[in-house]
Formats: C-alpha cells, sequence, structure tokens
C-alpha cells in the first residue's frame, strides 16, 4: 500500500532539488533547457542502470520492477526541470538581463 504523506514530501523534495539545480544551471550556462536533457538523458539511465543486478534480471523486467512511487519521483523531478526552464524563458522575456 502506498502511503500518501511520504510519497508527497518525496515528490515535493525531488521537483524543488531539480528546480533549484535547474535555475542555477541555467543562470550560469545560458541556456534554457538544458536540465530537462540532463535529467533525461543523464540522470534518469545512471539511477537505473545503477539499481540493475545484470546477474539476475533482463534490462526490460529490471525497468518493470520499479514501483509507482519511483514513477512519481522520477517525474516530478522532471516536472521540476521543466518548470526551471519555463522560469528562466519568462524572466528573460520579461526583461531580466541577468538570465
Amino acid at each position: 500500500m502506498l502511503q500518501f504523506i511520504p510519497v508527497l514530501v518525496l515528490m515535493i523534495l525531488f521537483f524543488v532539488m531539480m528546480f533549484g539545480i535547474g535555475f542555477i544551471l541555467n543562470m550560469l550556462m545560458k541556456t534554457t533547457w538544458f536540465p530537462c536533457f540532463l535529467f533525461v538523458i543523464v540522470i534518469l539511465p545512471v539511477v537505473v542502470y545503477s539499481l540493475w543486478d545484470r546477474s539476475q534480471t533482463p534490462f526490460w523486467t529490471h525497468v518493470g520492477s520499479f514501483q509507482l512511487v519511483d514513477y512519481l519521483t522520477g517525474v516530478a523531478g522532471l516536472i521540476g526541470a521543466y518548470m526551471s526552464g519555463w522560469t528562466i524563458k519568462t524572466l528573460r522575456i520579461k526583461g531580466f538581463k541577468m538570465f
């Protein structure tokens, strides 16, 4: 059974963490969507690969063994990375040149 409060806290933590990291990367690198690409291309595959027991299960069985909470936290992190890019883009449109 999925407990609601710990999952909600975990999702908020991943959202805030990826939003903060993405916002800082956007400011330093002068990019907009780099954190989204970084999250999807680097972070998610590294986490999935590092948790995979290669001697026991095939890859697709391993991916299917993740629970709903794993997918929810991953989606919350991706939304945080997307929102950081959207925030930087909005700030640039409104005239903030430091971003």
